[in-house]
């Protein structure tokens, strides 16, 4: 084996451990043919230890004075949770471009620079104007109305970020649209959740976060992870901020397939009573109500549906519920579709307030007197960390509504 030759000055150097010395290693003899051969030795130059300053462990120091990129020099802050991760982007599409523009703000940071537009044709034209090489990118765009550009932009969307060689590519969908095609109800239907999520897949996502899916069972259609953040804790905090007696709570289920969405929300608004209209459906937005199972008279129902399309489901069971001696009605919903004649139904004075998130954006000829849009950014924004840092999702106040 090698040897190290310390010098005796250099030996007594180091066992006190205050200066430098010079080391000489020597190579053993080698035989070759029979002729023995000397390797010529070679001198290093040993570096003092490092020491501890005060206790704290030793630092690296530079010998010269140089630039270096930023990726080497940008030192970890300790006790700062850094939501200035440059290897984050934002990326909004033309669908609601102000909740990606409140969800980046949240972050701290600025929007991703995108090219979108449509040809003469239709055809849908999109391109990054800065890199994305390695990092996570995030895609906000809700298929809401018109449901099929949207989702075809999404699909352009995640299709440019793949070819441009980002590491993670996930697609914040706030309203899932084609979600109520959720299963065959009659033959020869198709279930187009499950492809639209075949779609979303096959074009490059590797994640995607949707809030309020209209049944829990569609993230099941993806192949890849799905992060499914609930809206309600945002109505539930505007309702907490009211003055209403929690005695003369009731909160409502406009149908039976919502039951356990509204006895959720009954249980973390005061655990209040819980009422159901039993409606039956004659056809696509078309809707009879029949009954009422539960007791609203002299209360101040809260309707909780997860959207509002054409308004007719929840407009006769708030005619109902008044019939039946309801004080006031509320109508509270994540996504307001808002398809006609939805205004005229909500605005027609059935409800005292009609209370709703921006997972779609709700243009100005659509506002009246009594609707209250309420922001989700902050949801989604926290929803967005907690998965590019590789944290849990489930925290309070937006944990699972235990909807089972």
């Amino acid at each position: 084996m090698a040897s190290i030759a310390l010098s005796a000055a250099a030996a007594a150097n180091l066992s006190s451990g205050r200066s430098y010395g010079v080391a000489t290693w020597t190579h053993p003899r080698r035989s070759q043919n029979g002729l023995s051969l000397s390797v010529p030795s070679v001198k290093c130059k040993l570096v003092e230890p490092l020491r501890s300053n005060n206790g704290n462990p030793p630092g690296l120091q530079f010998l010269y004075d140089r630039t270096m990129p930023s990726a080497v020099t940008m030192p970890i802050m300790q006790g700062i949770s850094s939501k200035y991760d440059t290897r984050l982007r934002i990326f909004s599409g033309t669908a609601n471009p102000s909740l990606a523009q409140e969800i980046a703000s949240y972050l701290g940071l600025e929007l991703g620079k995108i090219k979108i537009k449509r040809f003469a044709d239709g055809e849908i034209y999109v391109q990054l104007q800065e890199s994305v090489r390695g990092c996570d990118v995030y895609l906000v765009q809700p298929t809401c109305p018109p449901a099929n550009e949207n989702l075809m932009e999404l699909l352009v969307m995640i299709d440019a970020c793949r070819r441009a060689s980002a590491k993670n590519i996930t697609a914040v969908i706030p309203y899932f649209g084609y979600a109520r095609a959720d299963r065959k109800t009659q033959g020869r239907e198709s279930i187009a959740a499950k492809l639209v999520a075949n779609l979303i897949t096959e074009a490059g996502a590797n994640r995607v976060i949707a809030c309020d899916l209209h049944s829990g069972q569609s993230m099941g259609y993806f192949d890849i992870p799905v992060d499914h953040v609930y809206g309600q804790p945002v109505i539930l905090d505007y309702l907490a901020s009211k003055t209403i007696c929690s005695n003369d709570l009731v909160v409502v289920s406009p149908d039976v397939g919502g039951v356990a969405r509204a006895r959720a929300f009954a249980k973390k608004l005061s655990d209040a009573p819980l009422a159901i209209v039993d409606k039956r459906r004659h056809g696509h937005n078309v809707a009879e109500v029949m009954n009422l199972i539960g007791d609203v008279k002299e209360k101040v129902a809260v309707m909780m549906d997860d959207m509002i399309d054409t308004a007719g489901t929840i407009a006769k069971g708030a005619a109902l519920l008044h019939q039946e001696g309801a004080r006031e009605v509320y109508a509270c919903s994540t996504h307001a579709v808002f398809s006609p004649p939805a205004i005229e139904r909500l605005s027609s004075g059935l409800f005292q307030e009609v209370i709703v998130t921006n997972t779609i954006p709700v243009l100005e000829q659509r506002n009246f007197p009594q609707l209250t849009v309420l922001s989700v950014a902050n949801l989604l924004g926290e929803t967005i960390w907690r998965v590019h840092d590789d944290c849990s999702v489930g925290y309070e106040p937006y944990s699972s509504l235990d909807i089972d």
